[in-house]
């Protein structure tokens, strides 16, 4: 494997985090400022984010909004985490991508996992939390502390502990005519 940046080589999105564990405040902060620098398409940073910390009604409203099979280990996440996007911005997704994946990194920084999940109730979670009008819901991520895998239930230990994989280069780069492909 190449030598990748510890930040990248150890990031892995768990599902069981520790429930008694809390986002501090300098944290949820330093989560923020990191999506807040992410680059964008001519600087729109067309990315908006609600924050629910664990027990409050923010968590709570995101919470109800997931599948039922990802509120059974979401819940024990110390924050839960809406990333939403404007709408008509040019390239909001790819944005917003880049701000999810600012944090991502800088939670690893902080000691910290995320998980992020994509199905979720979009127009559950406009209504409930009573988004603007224009911002429209995309991704939730969960942020906590690594807890205990054997405490998540039964059908999810396997994916939980079992080894981390990624498809080898050769199959995600693609070549064009005699172009040679990275190996």
């Amino acid at each position: 494997m190449v030598d990748l940046t510890p930040l990248l080589a150890f990031r892995w999105s768990p599902r069981s985090f520790d429930p008694t564990a809390e986002l501090a405040a300098d944290h949820a902060s330093t989560l923020i400022e990191a999506a807040r620098w992410a680059p964008s398409a001519g600087n729109v940073q067309p990315w908006r984010f609600v924050l629910g910390h664990r027990d409050d009604e923010t968590f709570k409203r995101i919470l109800v909004n997931l599948p039922e099979p990802d509120q059974r280990w979401a819940q024990r996440a110390s924050a839960l985490l809406l990333g939403t996007h404007l709408t008509g911005a040019a390239g909001h997704l790819y944005d917003l991508g880049q701000a999810i994946a600012h944090l991502t990194v800088q939670a690893t920084a902080l000691g910290l996992h995320v998980r992020q999940l994509r199905g979720l109730d979009r127009a559950g979670l406009a209504a409930d939390l009573d988004l603007p009008a224009g911002v429209r819901p995309h991704v939730v991520v969960a942020v906590g502390q690594l807890g205990d895998p054997l405490s998540l239930p039964a059908d999810l230990l396997g994916s939980e502990t079992g080894l981390r994989r990624r498809l080898p280069l050769t199959e995600i780069v693609l070549t064009s005519g005699n172009a040679k492909c990275v190996s």
